[in-house]
């Protein structure tokens, strides 16, 4: 059950994710609103100035048509006719404020204008750059273009301008169509125009982001949540539960990750379980079979040491070969329970090579005869003349043959036979163990290659640790290869494997 700390921990993750995301969201849609807000006053600002231009793109044209037919804007001396301009100014201005109207020569100075100060003699004539002008008259006015204002050079605003030819002298009419009482009056307005939009986009982001950001993380984090939920889930101990179709999720990555990491601690814990069992069992079987010999090592020994005075010499000698088979039958078990435990723990790597599989055998039939003579038994060996050299190690495989004539020399009665026969199997070669013993059931082959498990058909006590046959699976296993068993009551057992080709 969680606890109560667990559980706001959980929550607090949620909510940071969610405030994380709800800030970026508000902020990116904020950043939007502003970018939007700046770029709707800046292209206003551009529609109101081409506006303007173009419905008054004439006014130059039609102020030298009409006032320059009855009175001439520079006198006899060749100077302005500063009372024409005054008056023209007047009359201009009366139609629009906004108008400030310019005399220029040729090369662009200005010659004279109301809004100017031409009081002073020592002061530079103000000029204007030509190239914009010439550009707007070419294009009839047709154009949006910007040219100097002779009050603020750093500045340009939109303009009327036409050429004149009057009494020998030449120059341009130059009207700045938003001249500085515009300007101030436009600066005064903007303020209260910016507050208003801004406040009104603000509004409207705000709505925006509520409305719309919440939908939206909901939906982008839908596939998290669902993520989440199923980790909370497995964390509370439902291990079955995975990620449905992973390849959908937008987080596609994430949940296959997390259900490919389900498998594994769940398939970890199946082995951990698994090896306890086995633990379990394991501590139990060795105690119960290490403790035959050693109560009979115990009792012998015991025996000697107590009737040492009153036994004869073949009593001794038989006693001694009584404690002498018991501490090798100890012996081995210890050593294929050491052998085992290094084979399930992983630590033996096979060392391969390729080797005459022929003459290992023979190798093994020349050790086991004389305990075959023993029994009367027979060893016989079938082998492929054409039997192509095996890729494996050669200590394992060894290993692996001995316990299966071990098994098959135990179980085979007096006259007996024992049969190994090797044969070529497409890339492999098939090795087959046979003897005549008494055979194992059905019921009793699907375990047999399990520790501690042994065939109940054959009628004889358990005297071993039952390993002999789980560490020739062990060694198939390094070999990537498998044993089994053909089997039937009374008709002998026969195992069979295959071992790998040499190919080089």
């Amino acid at each position: 059950m969680k606890s109560l700390t667990d559980m706001k921990n959980e929550k607090t993750l949620s909510n940071k994710l969610i405030t994380k995301l709800a800030i970026t969201f508000f902020l990116l849609v904020l950043l939007m609103g502003a970018s939007y807000t700046i770029t709707t006053i800046y292209y206003t600002n551009k529609y109101f100035e081409e506006t303007s231009q173009k419905l008054n793109a004439n006014i130059a044209n039609h102020l030298i048509e009409e006032k320059f037919q009855n009175s001439s804007p520079f006198l006899q001396d060749g100077s302005v006719n500063k009372e024409f301009f005054g008056d023209l100014m007047h009359d201009m201005m009366a139609v629009n404020q906004s108008i400030e109207v310019y005399l220029l020569d040729e090369s662009g100075s200005v010659l004279y204008s109301v809004v100017l100060n031409h009081d002073n003699p020592n002061e530079p004539a103000k000029k204007v750059d030509l190239n914009p002008i010439n550009e707007f008259i070419e294009s009839d006015g047709n154009i949006h273009i910007l040219g100097d204002d002779p009050l603020d050079p750093s500045n340009q605003k939109i303009f009327s301008a036409a050429k004149f030819d009057h009494q020998d002298h030449q120059g341009y009419i130059y009207i700045i169509l938003a001249g500085q009482n515009f300007q101030n009056v436009t600066a005064s307005l903007f303020s209260s125009y910016s507050m208003k939009l801004g406040i009104g986009t603000s509004i409207l982001t705000a709505i925006f982001v509520l409305i719309i950001g919440l939908i939206s993380i909901w939906f982008l984090t839908k596939n998290l949540r669902q993520i989440i939920h199923t980790v909370k889930r497995f964390r509370e101990g439902d291990l079955n539960i995975r990620i449905n179709n992973p390849q959908r999720s937008d987080l596609s990555e994430l949940a296959y990750s997390f259900n490919d990491m389900a498998d594994t601690i769940v398939r970890n814990m199946d082995e951990i379980k698994s090896v306890d069992t086995l633990r379990r069992e394991l501590i139990a079987n060795v105690s119960h079979d290490l403790r035959t010999p050693l109560s009979i090592l115990k009792g012998y020994v015991e025996t000697l040491q107590m009737k040492k005075g009153s036994l004869n010499e073949e009593e001794k000698e038989k006693y001694l070969e009584i404690i002498q088979e018991s501490s090798e039958k100890l012996s081995k078990m210890v050593s294929q329970l050491f052998e085992y435990s290094k084979l399930e723990a992983k630590q033996v790597e096979p060392k391969k090579e390729p080797f005459s599989l022929t003459d290992l055998i023979l190798d093994l039939i020349s050790n086991y005869q004389v305990l075959a003579n023993k029994k009367n038994i027979t060893i016989d060996l079938f082998a492929d003349k054409n039997l192509p050299l095996v890729f494996a190690d050669i200590s394992l495989v060894e290993r692996a043959i001995q316990n299966l004539m071990d098994n098959a020399l135990k179980y085979t009665p007096e006259k007996g036979k024992v049969t190994i026969k090797t044969t070529p199997f497409e890339n492999s070669v098939q090795v087959i163990v046979t003897d005549t013993g008494p055979g194992i059931k059905e019921s009793d082959q699907s375990y047999i290659f399990e520790r501690y498990r042994q065939s109940s058909e054959s009628g004889q006590p358990q005297e071993s640790a039952g390993l002999g046959l789980a560490i020739v699976k062990k060694i198939m296993e390094l070999h990537n290869t498998h044993i089994q068993v053909i089997s039937k009551p009374n008709y002998g057992s026969s195992f069979q494997f295959y071992l790998p080709c040499y190919s080089g």
